[in-house]
Formats: structure tokens, C-alpha cells, sequence
């Protein structure tokens, strides 16, 4: 039986395979000088970005949550894999053949791979694109034409139907030779007395991930004997699709909301198409759920949400009851978003895709246009609940809209939304203050929803929180041990044998000491010099997660120099490092001759005293290099 990929295929991999390339799938990516790029993390919510790429290095970092490491590791935490399903991944990609030891243990997962999966579902989806064209897809084609969809329409979004033949689709897979496990697993194909296709009889959207990659489909109902009442059918939860992240229309609308730093989002696949065909390139759609925070993470990502960029998400709402119940849930979520959140209400209830069909491409792109911010849409539909002709319900009205306006996350608009709330309820600018301080000081309601922006409780005064028993990293006493060792790892044909001299005692924190420990027992920097993978291997080589992930931040992070990295930038870190030494020995030696009493001790006194002065004249020695250095 085959075993492990050979480290030999792992190495040309890594070395062709574009970190940048692959993280930009997933993440807008803008430069940030010195080789590096930066972007929102994905792994964790943040208001600024601290995601860091090197793409010459091929190591990514963030400096957030200390995730970090090679394209390898990216893959597997982002979408779940094991090691050697993403180096099949990168090798399938750079067309790169794969072999394995003949012994020795099989690293690859039990179950049907992921990369099979997403094949099936590329088979499947041109199966089902070709049968739209068939005698059986009319009522299909006239569901499209319907709505101002034409062939090309239907060829840019994929869109297929499912033939009424309950196993065409399962008769298709196994004559391209994938096993009834793969495609039960993907969700093509379902379990019954016998396998039966899971989708019969239907319209079909394929939703893809970002990079393109259908991963799972969404069917519309057409004929009235369909045994299934439900207009939407979608792809049950699998191995590659979780439809809590998953957002139709990101693949097509990723690269026009980095650009514009807009997203639209909208309720259905017909109205992502209406949208992107009206030259709103930048909606998208959740398939089959309420949008959540994991759609949100989603978004954030491509949008480079944060507070410099000024980026915005719009949401369609129908002006109906349920579509005022769909805002006023999206803005208790709003604090997900660091974006100005709108509402954006067509005329007369009416959807994107409705509105397209009556009044065509420009009035869709004028919807978006005439977005309007979300909490005053909010603020409106609260207030307009009560009866302002009586004084009673005047003062609910306030109370309520001023427990919104309290809970705005820009404090400097709050003055501003007050004046609102008073110009709607129609009472005093300093009643309406005074009512939004009392709400503040309320805090949150203990409705059930969530705490928009309440502080977690702090520990009982008899609990101190836990201290950590290792320094931070990023105390100001390890400063030149971290650049030294960023040095080390980005730098090491201008390092060159400097650090000859340097060990394991230059590095007092443990951490750093262990990176530098491995640099040692790999050969030191002169292994690294015209090694690509070198990097890789020491991190691979890390049994401490916090090594690892400190390696892979030391590799990406920038460093702090105007020019190249001479001789005598890397001279004086490295003389620095040692006179840090030096001092730390010459404090240890004079504690101890203070302690020793020459007349009782004159030998052991008289060593200490001449090692004291030859650490002196070391140290001078370092000072003069380090002031000389250019």
C-alpha cells in the first residue's frame, strides 16, 4: 500500500506554490511595503488588520491571534484539511506529480478526499449546465427568460437543471469512475432503497467558494407533482460545504468589493444575478439561512474591513413587516462590521430582480445608490410603531428609539442621531439627550438579545488572573533578541557567519532560545543561505506550538530598516546581542565578589576580580564595534 508523500515532492511544492497567490482566495491582501502584505485575519475578529504575508518567504502570520505558518498549514486551517490533502491541493494546482514511499505509513485521511469531492461537484455542475439545453429544461428556460435571463446569463452563473430521472446524475458520476461513497458525501446523491439523485426535476444555481470551486448547489422547484413542497432545496451540510459560511456570488464578486470596498447583500440567487447583470458587481447571497456572524467573517475579509478604508455593506430589505423584523435583527448584529452598515428598500416590496424586470438595469444600480443608513431605517420603523398624536405614546416612542441611538457605535454621531430621534417623536433636542444618557447608563436590555458592545465582567477581587510563566514576547528586554533572530531567519546570506559566536545564553528568553537552538542543530545560517525551504523546516522541526508560531511571525514580520540589510546592520544587532551578555556575566561576577570576603576567599576573589576586568575590556571591545558600525 502506498505511504507518505516523499519530503523531496513536499519541498518542490512548497517552493512553487505562491503564498500570496493561495491567502489571496480567502483574503484581500494590500501591500505593506518591505515585501510584506497585510489583511483582516480570518481566523479571528479584528477591527485593524495584523494578518501579515511574505510572500518571498513563503510564511504567513497574525500577529492578532498568533496563527501562523507556511501555504500548508494556511489550507489546513482555513478549509480543514490534512497535510497531505493540501499538498495535493498545491500540487494539483501547479501541476506537480505526487509520489508516495511504498512503505511506511499513509498519511492520507480515511473517507473520500476533499479533492475528489470537489470534483464530483465540477462533473456535476457541467452535467447539469448541459441539460438545460434539453427538451426536458423548457419549464427551466422559461423560468429564466421569465425574469430577464438569457443563455448568457445562464452560461456566466453556471445554472443547470436537474433531469426528472431520479439517478441520471448517479448513472453520470459512476461512468467518471467516482464510488457511490465520494458522492454521498459530497451531497450529490442520497441513500434510499438505492441511491437516487439529490436533486430531480429542478433549476439549479451552483455555489461556489471564492476561488471558484462549486462546492454545492441550490434547486429551485418547478413542477407542481414535485413530491418536495419546498421552492429552495440546498446541499446538506458535507465535508466542503457549511452553509453558515458559505455566500453565493463570492466568487464573482470578491475582486469588485476589495475595489470598491462595498458588499451588497441580497436575499436570493435571482437577485445576485439581476445585480451583477445591472453592473452592481458586488452582491451577494446566504443559501437558505439568516445572514450570521460567520457570513460576516466572510465578508470582513474581502472587504479589508477596517476603520481606515471607510467600506460599507448594503443590505436589501423588503419594506414589508418581515423585511422591518430582518433590519432590526441585522442592526443587533451591526457591531460585527468595523463598515458603516445601509438598508437599501425598493419601491413597492419590490426585489432586485423584480425591479430589473420592470424597470430595468439602472433603476437596480439607483437602489444601491439611494442606500440609507442602517440604524435610521431601524429609528423610523421603531418609532413609527407608536401613535405620536398622544403625549403617553410620544414618550414610549423616545424611550425606545433612545435605547437604539444609545447603543450607535460611533459616539460622535450620537448627539447628531438625538436630534434625529427628536425631529421624528417631536419633542425637545434636550429631552431627547437626556432620554439617550438614561438609556446608556442603562446599559443593554436583558431581552434575550445580544449585549451590543457589553463589557465582560471582570474577576472577584480574591481571583488575580492567571499570570503567564513565560515573559512576552514582545517586552522591550527582548527587543534585540527578536531582531536578531528575524535577521537569522529573512536574512541569512547577509548574516553570513556573524553569529558565529553567538549561543543558546545570548537568548534569556525561552522562547527565542528554543528558535535559536533549532537554527543551531539545523547547521546554522550558512544552511540557510540558498535554501528556500529552510524556514519551513525549522518550523516543521518545532515540537512547542509557541515555537512554531513565533517562527513563522519572526519570518514575516518587517524590519525596521530604511536600506539594505548590510554587514553593518547585521554587525551591530549581533554585538548588541552579545554586550547584553557581556553585562548580564559582569552583573552575575559582581554580585558574587561582593559576597566573597577577600581575606578568608583570596583565591576565589582574585579569579573573579580578573574575570571581572577581562568581561570589562570585552565589553568595550563590543561598544567600540557597535558606536563604529555603520
Amino acid at each position: 500500500m502506498a505511504g507518505r508523500i516523499r519530503d523531496e515532492d513536499i519541498a518542490a511544492v512548497r517552493e512553487r506554490a505562491r503564498i500570496d497567490e493561495v491567502v489571496s482566495g480567502y483574503v484581500t491582501l494590500r501591500n505593506a511595503g518591505g515585501g510584506s502584505m497585510k489583511g483582516l485575519c480570518p481566523f479571528h475578529d479584528e477591527k485593524s488588520p495584523s494578518f501579515n504575508v511574505t510572500p518571498t518567504r513563503g510564511f504567513w502570520h497574525c500577529f492578532g491571534c498568533q496563527e501562523g505558518g507556511d501555504v500548508f498549514t494556511f489550507l489546513m486551517k482555513i478549509d480543514g484539511l490534512s497535510f497531505g490533502e493540501a499538498v495535493e491541493r498545491m500540487a494539483d494546482k501547479y501541476g506537480i506529480q505526487l509520489r508516495r514511499d511504498e512503505t511506511g505509513h499513509d498519511d492520507r485521511p480515511k473517507g473520500p478526499q476533499r479533492r475528489r469531492l470537489v470534483e464530483a461537484h465540477a462533473v456535476a455542475q457541467e452535467f447539469y449546465a448541459e441539460q438545460l439545453g434539453g427538451p426536458d429544461a423548457l419549464a427551466a428556460r422559461q423560468f429564466l427568460a421569465e425574469r430577464g435571463f438569457d443563455q448568457q446569463a445562464a452560461l456566466t452563473f453556471g445554472i443547470g437543471f436537474a433531469p426528472r430521472d431520479g439517478e441520471a446524475l448517479w448513472r453520470h458520476l459512476s461512468g467518471r469512475r467516482f464510488s457511490s461513497e465520494e458522492v454521498i458525501a459530497a451531497g450529490l446523491v442520497a441513500m434510499g432503497r438505492s441511491l437516487y439523485d439529490r436533486f430531480r426535476g429542478r433549476l439549479l444555481w451552483p455555489i461556489r467558494e471564492a476561488n471558484g470551486d462549486t462546492i454545492g448547489f441550490g434547486a429551485r422547484r418547478l413542477f407542481d407533482d414535485d413530491r418536495i413542497e419546498a421552492k429552495y432545496l440546498n446541499t446538506p451540510e458535507t465535508p466542503i460545504y457549511k452553509k453558515s459560511n458559505v455566500l453565493y456570488g463570492i466568487d464573482l464578486a470578491r475582486k469588485p468589493i476589495a475595489l470598491r470596498s462595498q458588499a451588497v447583500v441580497v436575499e436570493g440567487y435571482t437577485d445576485v444575478m439581476a445585480c451583477h447583470l445591472a453592473g452592481v458587481g458586488t452582491a451577494v447571497a446566504t443559501c437558505g439561512t439568516a445572514f450570521g456572524d460567520d457570513h460576516a467573517r466572510v465578508l470582513r475579509r474581502f472587504l479589508d474591513d477596517h476603520a481606515e478604508l471607510r467600506s460599507e455593506v448594503v443590505f436589501t430589505f423588503d419594506g414589508d413587516e418581515a423585511g422591518q423584523k430582518a433590519a432590526l435583527r441585522t442592526f443587533e448584529g451591526d457591531q460585527r462590521f468595523v463598515a458603516q452598515t445601509y438598508v437599501a428598500v425598493a419601491p413597492e416590496g419590490m426585489d432586485p430582480c423584480e425591479l430589473r424586470i420592470k424597470e430595468g438595469d439602472a433603476a437596480v444600480r439607483d437602489l444601491v445608490a439611494s442606500r440609507r443608513p442602517l440604524y435610521r431605517f431601524v429609528l423610523e420603523n421603531v418609532v413609527g410603531r407608536y401613535d405620536l398624536d398622544r403625549a403617553d405614546s410620544r414618550v414610549d416612542a423616545l424611550r425606545a428609539g433612545a435605547r437604539l441611538v444609545a447603543s450607535v457605535r460611533d459616539r460622535s454621531k450620537v448627539d447628531a442621531f438625538a436630534r434625529e430621534l427628536a425631529g421624528m417623536v417631536g419633542v425637545d433636542i434636550e429631552q431627547a439627550r437626556t432620554e439617550v444618557r438614561r438609556a446608556a447608563a442603562r446599559g443593554p436590555e436583558r431581552s434575550g438579545r445580544p449585549d451590543r458592545g457589553h463589557a465582560p465582567q471582570a474577576p472577584a477581587a480574591d481571583e488575580p488572573p492567571p499570570r503567564s510563566a513565560v515573559p512576552d514576547l514582545r517586552d522591550p528586554r527582548f527587543g534585540i533578541e527578536r531582531e536578531t533572530l528575524k535577521l537569522v531567519l529573512q536574512q541569512p546570506l547577509a548574516i553570513g557567519r556573524t553569529t558565529a559566536d553567538i549561543g543558546s545564553n545570548d537568548f534569556t528568553h525561552p522562547t527565542y532560545r528554543a528558535v535559536w537552538d533549532l537554527v543551531a542543530a539545523a547547521g546554522g545560517t550558512v544552511a540557510g543561505q540558498n535554501d528556500p525551504g529552510w524556514v519551513a523546516r525549522l518550523r516543521d522541526a518545532a515540537t512547542d506550538p509557541a515555537v512554531s508560531s513565533l517562527i513563522s511571525a519572526l519570518a514575516v514580520e518587517p524590519i525596521p530598516v530604511n536600506r539594505d540589510v548590510d554587514a553593518g546592520y547585521v554587525a551591530h544587532h549581533v554585538h548588541r546581542l552579545q554586550e547584553l551578555t557581556v553585562l548580564r556575566r559582569i552583573d552575575e561576577v559582581r554580585s558574587r565578589l561582593q559576597r566573597t570576603n577577600p581575606l578568608e576567599n583570596a583565591g576565589d576573589y582574585n579569579k573573579m576580580f580578573g574575570e571581572l576586568a577581562a568581561l570589562e575590556q570585552h565589553r568595550r571591545t563590543l561598544r567600540e564595534k557597535i558606536v563604529g558600525a555603520p
